[in-house]
């Protein structure tokens, strides 16, 4: 009878794979349940081998079992059936306006099962500051690109990572494997500290980012940085400040800029609340902007990214899980128009299982395909400095 109460109960957890989370806490569980689905399936696994020796619903038990362990692996396989049109889409998004110019991908698949068993490889970074205002200084951490042989001097690209934490919470140490992964594939990454609300509003965070390329300019000799290559990346709150910089600032440098799961229309995400047991988002935003959307319109059309997108915008990489609770995948699919509409190369990774902060484990599914995107991007629009190459400092 336990066995098959606690089956109930653990197919239930499994909905999770393909339903949005009702609540904070099962939003949280949501992301273990599509980014670590082995460990669930071996959950429900135990629990329906007991049915060997249960006594009562055991042929019950047995079907409810077989079928929940169906379910956790479904993001595996939601995953592969991406993966296999992933690389050659984005190619052809990115390819040149002749179409005979599509960039050289990586050979490596951009979902593998046996990835899910890996762990992370991560190196040391500095913490520095790199600017100083009246009231506070701000630091970022530096990971430095892990080229190996004769050509470690050369400069090499910089990603600028801006994290999320609805604008008032979280730091540079937010999901760090990314950093590592990206220097270990030949990238320095700049992981940044902003001005946060409600002390600070915009464009506060758009200056600190501009403060971090002044910095990281000044400082490209020590840091071997190419000074001509620099892509943003940023997650929830943190996208939506990347993405406002990249469209607004008019930094050449600047190559692309990659958004994950961020509010893009902050006129739109307004009017339309996320849930409240999840997150109080209308009072979130009223924080970071500075007041209702009926007092201080004209800054929430100043902070939607989407309303800055012109045909000198760089390349855009959206990456969204379409059981996002916090940040509506409504905001990719407009911001995914805008592009459209304005002829800029981008594209749109959507991810049909994952919740908000899906790429805490870099190698569930989740984390795989969008690492993979993460890396086809920065390879196509600022490709690391070839062996020998460029200007030795």
């Amino acid at each position: 009878m336990i066995r098959f109460y606690l089956l109930i109960i653990v197919s239930l957890i499994s909905l999770l794979a393909f339903l949005k989370a009702p609540e904070y806490h099962l939003w949280l569980l949501a992301i273990g349940v599509t980014e670590f689905p082995l460990i669930f399936f071996g959950i429900s696994l135990l629990l329906t081998l007991t049915g060997f020796w249960a006594h009562k619903y055991q042929m019950a038990g047995t079907i409810l079992g077989v079928v929940t362990m169906l379910i956790f692996l479904s993001p595996i396989v939601r995953a592969y059936w991406v993966s296999k049109t992933l690389k050659a889409d984005m190619a052809k998004a990115f390819e040149s306006a002749d179409g005979i110019g599509r960039p050289k991908l990586s050979a490596a698949a951009p979902f593998s099962f046996w990835n899910l068993f890996k762990g992370s490889d991560t190196i040391g970074y500095r913490s520095i500051t790199y600017v100083k205002y009246k009231d506070t200084a701000l630091k970022l951490d530096f990971y430095p690109a892990q080229d190996q042989g004769a050509d470690f001097l050369v400069p090499k690209p910089c990603v600028i990572v801006v994290h999320g934490g609805s604008w008032a919470g979280g730091d540079s140490k937010q999901l760090p494997e990314l950093n590592s992964y990206l220097a270990l594939k030949g990238y320095n990454v700049a992981a940044i500290n902003y001005r946060m609300a409600p002390k600070w509003q915009p464009p506060a965070p758009v200056e600190d980012i501009q403060s971090a390329i002044a910095y990281l300019k000044s400082h490209a000799d020590e840091l071997h940085i190419d000074i001509k290559n620099f892509v943003l990346l940023g997650r929830s709150a943190g996208a939506q400040i990347a993405t406002l910089a990249a469209y607004t600032i008019n930094e050449p440098s600047l190559k692309g800029v990659i958004d994950f799961y961020g509010p893009e229309d902050m006129v739109w995400g307004y009017s339309i609340p996320s849930n409240p047991l999840i997150m109080d988002s209308r009072k979130v935003m009223e924080d970071y902007i500075g007041g209702t959307f009926s007092k201080v319109p004209q800054k929430y059309f100043a902070c939607s990214p989407l309303e800055f997108v012109s045909k000198q915008s760089p390349p855009t990489l959206i990456i969204h899980g379409s059981n996002d609770v916090l940040v509506s995948p409504e905001h990719s699919r407009r911001l995914n128009l805008k592009l459209q509409q304005n002829g800029i190369k981008h594209y749109w990774l959507k991810l049909p299982w994952a919740t908000h902060g899906f790429d805490y484990n870099l190698n569930g599914p989740g984390g795989q395909l969008s690492t993979f995107a993460v890396a086809t991007f920065l390879k196509t629009v600022c490709p690391p400095t070839p062996k020998g190459g460029g200007v030795k400092y």
